[in-house]
């Protein structure tokens, strides 16, 4: 069964940058839409960013203009560039890709951010 495999999380202060990214672990169709959510304690998951394979991409208001995602349509990975985080983006962040009647998501990486 193919899976979605992150990597890049880990601890840093603040005002620091992480790199995310996400890989499929086999083959999977490559029209549909990418994109990474976070989950922090006690609260819901919620939506990062997404990029479609047409590039279309939409961010949560609280991460403009820090974040940048991008996709590399051959290989299906998506990268998430964190830049200037702050403490309220720890979380645990998670990647997912859809299409219609089909979804996956990845087991979660770790993002820390010290004040």
């Amino acid at each position: 069964q193919v899976q979605l495999v992150e990597s890049g999380g880990g601890l840093v202060q603040a005002g620091g940058s992480l790199r995310l990214s996400c890989a499929p672990s086999g083959d999977i169709f490559s029209i549909g839409v990418m994109g990474w959510y976070r989950q922090a304690p006690g609260k819901e998951r919620e939506l990062v960013a997404t990029i479609t394979s047409g590039g279309r991409i939409n961010y949560a208001d609280s991460v403009k203009g820090r974040f940048t995602i991008s996709r590399d349509n051959a290989k299906n990975t998506v990268i998430l560039q964190m830049n200037s985080l702050k403490p309220e983006d720890t979380a645990v962040y998670y990647c997912n890709f859809r299409r219609i009647g089909y979804e996956l998501w990845g087991q979660g990486t770790q993002v820390t951010v010290s004040s």
